[in-house]
């Protein structure tokens, strides 16, 4: 079976979101230095669509991740680990010609100089993904599909791929996109960074690092970023210590080119702790019922101050963000919630040597998410914070 329309047609909304991405092996150092000097590395993963999947399973949520890994002791070790969180990982191909995709890393901070990666990637089982080689039954099984912009840059074929996937049609899920800007992907193809802002112009919940947007766009500032993607209901932007400033429409609560079936449109945005504003758009490409959306919008924005944390290794933070976002999201809790909850759930990873852990208990983390604005403020999360589930006054501040 190929094709969207016809997994569209059998396909049950029995999962909460469905994730689609590579997945690598990943090497992490025994001790801080360059990769010339470490002398061993530990065996883990890292991959930004499983890495969704993994926490959102963590959370309690039915999650699937969908990808492709060669018939290899890495692919096994890969498929092996993420279905060990709970996640849903029939729907995974294995490519007997081509080898799962591999790397190694620093133990720096990715935002550094002395950060280094090496990538062994090139011709990996997932950069053969295509329109013709999914299981569209599959991967149209959740409320939420999740997508990154990494896949986009690994082939030719994946990029046709997201484009399929993100096309208006009924019976869509909705569609979360997280922009992943890898400029070093995008070297040597004839396509540019530019895809990713058309990628995400047909996707109903956006994550972008105004960083990226900057270097992938040319595009500064939370409201130039707004301006750029007026088309999805929700438009997170996440301004690294800063917090994040999430833009909601009220007239597109729910995915485009989507059925009103139940289940599949997220919860409205509540926006209780939002203050009003209008973002000027371009104009909006034509839905699937074939009218244009607005190029103006009424918004709610909602800024929401990130967490002090005692950073072990500033990796796996963003997925872990989008994550806690979409936990909060398939609840149907207030956007400021939403937000908060991406917060607790980076400040977890950051705390730890890899790019995966178990989040706090969903009590403690309603909880801290409760907290005034000004407790919020104050709190200073340190590694363990996570397995000590204590109250909210108990938590270390400065």
């Amino acid at each position: 079976m190929s094709g969207p329309a016809a997994g569209t047609a059998a396909a049950a909304t029995t999962t909460d979101v469905v994730c689609l991405g590579e997945s690598m092996v990943t090497f992490l150092p025994s001790q801080p230095g360059r990769l010339a000097d470490v002398p061993s590395f530990g065996r883990g993963i890292g991959g930004a669509e499983s890495n969704v999947a993994c926490a959102l399973a963590a959370a309690g949520h039915r999650a699937a991740w969908v990808g492709r890994v060669g018939a290899d002791g890495f692919g096994d070790h890969l498929v092996e680990t993420i279905a060990s969180y709970g996640v849903d990982t029939s729907a995974v191909r294995r490519d007997p010609a081509r080898p799962t995709g591999v790397y190694f890393r620093t133990a720096a901070d990715r935002g550094t100089d002395t950060h280094e990666v090496a990538y062994y990637r090139a011709g990996s089982a997932a950069s053969a993904m295509s329109p013709e080689n999914v299981p569209y039954e599959a991967l149209f099984a959740g409320r939420v599909l999740h997508l990154s912009g990494i896949t986009a840059a690994l082939s030719p074929d994946c990029l046709a791929l997201l484009r399929e996937l993100t096309a208006p049609r009924p019976g869509r899920p909705l569609v979360s996109f997280d922009v992943n800007h890898r400029p070093h992907l995008w070297r040597g193809r004839a396509e540019d960074a530019s895809v990713l802002l058309e990628l995400a112009r047909r996707a109903d919940l956006v994550f972008v690092g105004e960083d990226e947007a900057e270097e992938a766009w040319g595009i500064v500032g939370a409201e130039a970023i707004r301006a750029a993607l007026p088309e999805p209901s929700v438009l997170v932007v996440k301004r690294g210590s800063a917090g994040a400033t999430v833009f909601a429409s009220e007239l597109r609560p729910g995915p485009r080119g989507a059925e009103a079936a139940a289940g599949t449109a997220a919860p409205a945005a509540s926006t209780d702790t939002a203050a009003p504003a209008t973002s000027a758009g371009t104009a909006a490409p034509a839905t699937s019922a074939g009218t244009a959306a607005p190029a103006t919008s009424a918004d709610t924005v909602t800024p929401v101050p990130a967490l002090r944390v005692d950073v072990v290794a500033a990796v796996g933070a963003g997925d872990a963000f989008a994550a806690g976002f979409l936990s909060a999201t398939l609840r149907g809790l207030p956007v400021r919630d939403r937000a908060r909850h991406g917060h607790l759930m980076a400040a977890a990873v950051l705390t730890v040597p890899g790019d995966l852990t178990d989040p706090p208990s969903r009590d403690r983390a309603d909880r801290l998410v409760a907290l005034d604005d000004a407790a919020w403020g104050r709190l200073r999360l340190a590694p363990g914070w996570t397995a000590a589930d204590r109250a909210p006054e108990e938590v270390r501040t400065p």
